[in-house]
């Protein structure tokens, strides 16, 4: 069973993630954090997951991340570079559905998102 956490899970992505993955087989949800909403059972935000997910949201700026096999971020983008290399260095698999590691070209990136990248040493690594 892979363990899973979501960052930025009470969010339209992060929705329609745990949606998928309450569901899968292979997948075990153990955290789901957020900047809103901390404390608040998942099934009462969204009945549709209840039966499925007996999880409360977590503080996103304190829940540490590092026991899940996969990390996925659906959050806005510049969230991700910010705690993925962290996450990465400890062996945590990262998938971010927004946009920090999409593009190669690291200026490119910059003049389309309009900031600068927290680690464009890991752009070269992702997939």
């Amino acid at each position: 069973m892979i363990k899973v956490g979501i960052v930025g899970g009470t969010g339209y992505a992060g929705v329609e993630l745990l949606r998928l993955l309450a569901q899968h087989s292979g997948a075990e949800i153990v955290a789901i954090t957020s900047l809103t909403d901390i404390g608040t059972p998942v099934w009462k935000m969204f009945p549709n997951l209840r039966g499925y997910l007996d999880l409360e949201v977590l503080d996103a700026a304190t829940t540490r991340l590092d026991h899940c096999d996969v990390v996925f971020f659906a959050t806005p983008n510049g969230v991700a570079m910010q705690q993925a290399p962290t996450l990465l260095e400890a062996g945590v698999r990262v998938i971010d559905l927004a946009a920090d590691f999409r593009l190669q070209d690291i200026a490119e990136w910059e003049r389309w998102y309009g900031m600068k990248h927290a680690c464009p040493e890991w752009v070269a690594k992702a997939v």
